[in-house]
């Protein structure tokens, strides 16, 4: 946090927890919550990324528990759990371990990183 000339504080290095996917508002704890009720998935970080159609994407990083579900197995999985089709992540990458910050908690700028350094190898 940081106080501007003027006396406002600005919170920075806190990744939202929404995405905006072409106007829809996606709740990441939301998402990562149905998730995580895959039986295959043991953890889940959702992340958005940029993309010049819909301003953002989004993109479900799965640590997975045994074989690894393939991203059709977890859009099933969240029509059967009644979730909205704009909020089913628009890719699947899956991961051994995520990457993480000092304090331990999952560095999502991290994982958004990777997404950067994908579409610019596109």
């Amino acid at each position: 946090m940081r106080r501007l000339p003027g006396g406002n504080l600005v919170v920075e290095g806190r990744l939202k927890d929404v995405i905006n996917r072409g106007g829809d508002k996606v709740p990441v704890e939301e998402v990562e919550n149905h998730l995580l009720a895959h039986p295959r998935v043991h953890d889940v970080a959702l992340i958005g990324y940029p993309d010049a159609d819909m301003g953002e994407r989004t993109c479900a990083f799965v640590v997975p528990r045994g074989e690894a579900p393939t991203r059709r197995d977890l859009i099933d999985h969240l029509v059967t759990r009644g979730l909205a089709a704009f909020k089913h992540p628009d890719r699947v990458r899956t991961l051994d371990g995520f990457p993480r910050t000092g304090a331990g908690k999952v560095d999502r700028a991290a994982l958004a990183r990777t997404m950067e350094a994908t579409a610019e190898a596109l």
